[in-house]
């Protein structure tokens, strides 16, 4: 069960350093701020964690998948990150959690 959390807070870590990394380079003059950086990465690792934790808790039947395996639960985990921060964008209509200067 651990490695299962273990794989899922990896995806969520990867979700949170290619969200950054895009975002970074999408826009010119922007300057790197480990604060913020390591504030998304921890809480997209989180969020790959925590559901991870709870579909491989909960018993869900997922389509095609027979059991919760490491490799699942590493898309699991980054996409758990990356449902968080689309979510985030719609209700509250902002790109960033922070005010990160263009």
């Amino acid at each position: 069960m651990s490695v299962i959390i273990v794989a899922g807070l990896l995806g969520g870590i990867l979700r949170g350093l290619l969200g950054y990394s895009k975002y970074h380079f999408a826009y010119k003059g922007i300057t790197f701020n480990w604060k913020y950086f390591i504030m998304m990465v921890g809480i997209s690792a989180f969020a790959g964690l925590a559901i991870t934790w709870a579909v491989s808790d909960s018993g869900i039947d997922l389509p095609f998948v027979s059991n919760v395996n490491p490799a699942i639960a590493f898309i699991i985990g980054y996409a758990g990150g990356d449902f968080l921060e689309n979510l985030y964008k719609i209700i509250i209509g902002k790109d960033t959690l922070f005010g990160a200067s263009r």
